[in-house]
């Protein structure tokens, strides 16, 4: 026993000590808010529900010239605030929205603004291919930057460069670990399985789950004359009497995935399956899956798929909410976010 210095009470040395370690471990951080916009409340609410937060209040509406208002309804001054807002529906709408949702935030004193875009809008624009032809995925990054964000948590951004459009740090989450989940929990035959990349700008993403998984892979190799318009495919790979597992970061019209999907079957494969991050589905995207041959088509809820999901039996979602939880509260702490590179929280 000693004595403390202050009063003269005796104390444990060691308790007190050990207190002062606890104390000096507490993460000195302002407390947290998750508000959503309009684009998908739902992960929004699941995010919340597994940090064991309720989502905070705002408002959205537009006026009658359809311009978007905003009203954030308690305090974030000294917060730690993030905002779940992914790039689907109404793009562009929704992209105002959380322009502003930021702005709001920043200048009502927030401590931090997070911008959490799980789906990020066009990403497919990240670099000139042609004369005149625009970077929007800079102009972007340039938007939410100047409305205020500190900070940026997306899932499989299309071209990995877009991370360098920004002046303020943004993790790229991947969502490998959780399709290398689900492959393992729902694909019996995965031991044997082949997997595919339906373009060669998917390969590095295919060979690192092939990796994963320690089985073989395969390329399939288009010719493109236009966006969104395959003109010949080539496979590159033997697929015969194996299951085939295309993977890709984003299904938009599902040409490319059913085409290729079409191309498996050619070659001998026995089951084809297709998983995908982000579940755009444009156009009659929902009746080619139907009519096409693939087994089912995995998507992440990066995307809302409800509605999709009643029109199309084959369609299946993995919940990626738990990822993104992991990665705000890891944030909020000022933890490490790289083990969700390689590892699905529980």
């Amino acid at each position: 026993m000693t004595s403390d210095v202050n009063n003269g009470n005796p104390v444990d040395l060691k308790q007190k000590q050990k207190e002062t370690k606890t104390t000096e471990q507490t993460p000195r951080m302002p407390n947290i808010k998750v508000f959503t916009g309009s684009s998908h409340p739902d992960l929004a609410k699941r995010i919340v529900s597994r940090l064991g937060l309720d989502l905070s209040r705002a408002t959205t509406k537009k006026f009658s010239n359809k311009e978007t208002n905003v009203e954030i309804g308690e305090s974030v001054r000294g917060e730690d605030v993030y905002i779940v807002q992914s790039g689907c529906g109404e793009i562009n709408d929704n992209l105002m929205e959380l322009l502003i949702m930021i702005n709001a935030c920043k200048i009502a004193s927030a401590s931090r603004v997070t911008a959490v875009i799980p789906c990020f809008p066009y990403s497919r624009q990240d670099k000139k291919e042609k004369s005149r032809a625009p970077i929007t995925a800079k102009l972007l990054a340039n938007l939410i930057s100047v409305a205020g964000a500190d900070h940026v948590i997306t899932i499989d951004l299309h071209a990995f460069q877009i991370q360098g459009f920004f002046n303020i740090p943004v993790d790229n989450l991947y969502a490998e670990p959780a399709i290398t989940k689900w492959i393992k929990d729902n694909i019996p035959e995965w031991k044997s399985s082949v997997m595919i990349s339906p373009d060669a700008g998917g390969v590095k993403r295919m060979t690192s789950i092939a990796d994963r998984l320690d089985i073989d892979f395969a390329i399939i190799h288009k010719e493109r004359q236009r966006a969104n318009d395959v003109d010949s495919t080539v496979l590159v790979g033997d697929v015969r009497n194996r299951t085939a597992i295309m993977v890709d970061d984003m299904a938009d019209t599902c040409d490319t995935i059913v085409k290729g999907a079409e191309k498996l079957r050619e070659a001998g494969a026995s089951k084809i399956y297709a998983i995908l991050t982000h579940g755009v589905l444009a156009g009659n995207a929902i009746d080619k899956i139907n009519n096409s041959c693939l087994e089912a088509l995995v998507v992440t809820n990066t995307i809302p798929q409800d509605k999709n999901m009643k029109l199309c039996p084959k369609l299946q979602t993995m919940d990626i909410s738990v990822m993104l939880a992991e990665a705000i509260r890891r944030t909020h702490y000022a933890e490490s976010v790289s083990y969700l590179f390689t590892n699905v929280p529980y």
